[in-house]
């Protein structure tokens, strides 16, 4: 009988995709990019998101927001923009309403946190930590859609650190995951101002600002003018950030990184772990196919499997570049 050094494919079940983010341990490295599954129950009839290892929610705010005017949403070339303006049912209708049906899901709850000033991050992120389920707060100071708060919280590295330490004070038992915007000039400097001021994770990379012109009428297409743009064509950008982050910030720090921006395949999805990505967040991806995350995670399996190697820790941050 031949043999072989690889794993038989009924192995390939028993590959270890465990992933720890900050203390938090994941089944396996996959997690929805907040604003893409809404509070769970959008995307029931189409996948059992009981396959995440994670699920992010979409932004919370302590007031309702309605978002930005409409059309706020674009199609791309290997991508989209949205607009939407961090639109959300609110603090208290999230706790009351839209956390029974996350708990139902038995997953660990990271959920992103929005505001306009200091004070309402802080209160968001006060508010969820005696809830069990609830196992980090993502600070997004990075959205380009908003005219107030977010990405004016991202861009300046003091700013950055002075947000990330004020939340930090209030998160005791859940943790912090600062989500970095691309639309700086180093993002290795923000990187490191979360980590000084108190990050537990790291969250690369929120969209790139983009616009998109509808040339009948010569106006731009999104209501809000510009837009983020996310999925398969700012992926590269978003593999290069994550290997600059991880050399240079967070590897040194001991800071696990959650990956994200236009992961679509398995092959997508192997680069940022190799990049040094622990998590991998999917976002526009899932608008395409919601079964894409099981697909993604039977094709790390067999490229683990394909390299006999028996964990997925086992390539995280290993990409060659000598």
């Amino acid at each position: 009988m031949e043999t072989t050094n690889k794993r038989q494919s009924g192995d390939i079940e028993s590959i270890d995709l465990s992933v720890n983010i900050a203390g938090v341990e994941l089944d396996n490295p996959l997690m929805t990019a907040s604003g893409t599954c809404g509070y769970s129950d959008e995307y029931a009839d189409f996948v059992d998101l009981g396959e995440l290892g994670a699920f992010v929610t979409k932004s919370i705010s302590v007031a309702p927001r309605s978002g930005n005017e409409y059309p706020r949403i674009v199609e791309t070339r290997a991508g989209m923009m949205n607009a939407i303006g961090l639109a959300n049912v609110g603090l208290d209708v999230f706790i009351s309403e839209k956390l029974p049906k996350l708990q139902a899901m038995n997953l660990p709850v990271f959920v992103n946190i929005a505001g306009v000033t200091q004070a309402d991050y802080i209160q968001v992120a006060e508010a969820l930590e005696d809830i069990d389920i609830v196992r980090g707060v993502e600070l997004n100071i990075s959205c380009p859609n908003v005219k107030a708060g977010g990405i004016q919280f991202g861009v300046d590295p003091s700013a950055v650190e002075k947000i990330t330490a004020a939340v930090k004070k209030v998160t005791r038992k859940n943790k912090l995951i600062v989500k970095l915007s691309p639309n700086v000039s180093d993002i290795t400097a923000t990187a490191q101002a979360a980590v000084n001021g108190g990050a537990d994770a790291l969250s690369l990379i929120n969209t790139l600002t983009a616009m998109a012109i509808d040339i009948d009428t010569q106006r731009p297409i999104l209501a809000n003018k510009t837009g983020g743009l996310s999925g398969p064509a700012i992926r590269p950008v978003a593999v290069y950030m994550v290997h600059r982050v991880y050399t240079q910030v967070a590897k040194p720090a001991g800071i696990p990184i959650i990956g994200m921006g236009g992961i679509q395949y398995a092959s997508d999805a192997i680069e940022f772990l190799l990049a040094g990505a622990t998590g991998l967040a999917l976002g526009t991806s899932l608008f395409v196919d919601p079964r894409c995350i099981v697909e993604i995670k039977n094709g790390i399996r067999k490229y683990l499997a394909d390299r006999d190697k028996s964990s997925v820790q086992d390539i995280i941050g290993a990409l060659q570049i000598d």
